[in-house]
């Protein structure tokens, strides 16, 4: 693929540990190219060398706050940001016609209504994980909640996180707790209890429990449990590294690149959303 032809990328957040993964995984992939790298305003990083803030020494690309020029001439962008500024960065990508991954959780109803709304004009990947094992993790609870039937099995979910996460549950809790609700034929709002504290009394009959941990810095550990009378199968996998994030969000970059206007997810991207 010559140069003329590679993907043009914007990373926001460029200055955090994803942004710089991300950096690190644009450089060493073929078929795309580090376009931009944004941080916001005031960040002591504006003005630096992307290359050398994430590690690989000068690339030429400079650290900037203005997303308007960032965006302009690229191909699409890559986001691990806060809900506020996936909207506004969702916004300025349907204006440009561009590719859009999204990798930022604790979205609310009305952030997602937004992003869907952009979806009309930019091609949107939004995951809760951006990584295959998760994904295939999800496919494979759909496939357990339905084969095992509510009836004598509980399903909790766990996770672990650093203890610089903001939102909880984790949006691949989330995920997961969908992909089980999904199996169940059941609305995961409905039926998710996400506290317990005090005396809370026996468990509810086909609810789905949450437990969240945060400590140290943990990437991100997730088990889906069902547990049974006498006996119980877990489901789990464990993040080492934010890389897998980096490189499964640039592969959706390159899927996306070809494909119409539209909100997809990463399960789109994998081949396996008609296993779901």
């Amino acid at each position: 693929m010559s140069d003329d032809n590679k993907m043009k990328l914007v990373v926001v957040g460029a200055a955090g540990k994803m942004g710089q993964a991300l950096i690190r995984i644009i450089d060493e992939t073929p078929g795309v190219e580090l376009h931009a790298a944004l941080a916001r305003e005031g960040s002591r990083f504006i003005g630096t060398d992307a290359g050398e803030l994430a590690g690989l020494g000068k690339t030429g690309v400079t650290v900037t706050s203005d997303a308007l020029t960032a965006f302009l001439h690229a191909d699409g962008v890559i986001d691990f940001t806060s809900p506020a500024s996936t909207v506004v960065f969702a916004g300025l990508a349907a204006q440009a016609r561009i590719v859009h991954v999204v990798g930022t959780t604790g979205c609310s109803v009305a952030d997602d209504e937004k992003i869907d709304a952009a979806s009309r004009h930019a091609r949107i990947v939004k995951s809760g994980n951006m990584s295959l094992g998760v994904n295939l993790l999800s496919v494979l609870t759909r496939q357990t909640a339905t084969a095992l039937g509510a009836i004598g099995w509980d399903i909790e979910i766990l996770e672990m996180h650093h203890k610089h996460k903001v939102d909880a549950p984790s949006g691949t809790a989330l995920l997961l707790g969908q992909a089980a609700a999904a199996g169940r034929g059941i609305d995961l709002a409905a039926k998710s209890v996400r506290v317990r504290d005090g005396h809370t009394g026996a468990r509810e009959e086909g609810t789905i429990g949450f437990a969240t941990l945060r400590g140290g810095s943990v990437v991100g550990d997730h088990s889906v449990i069902f547990a049974g009378e006498g006996e119980q199968v877990t489901l789990s996998h464990h993040a080492a590294d934010r890389s897998i994030f980096a490189r499964g969000a640039v592969a959706a970059a390159l899927w996306a690149r070809d494909e119409k206007p539209g909100l997809y997810s990463m399960l789109d991207v994998l081949g396996l959303a008609k296993d779901q």
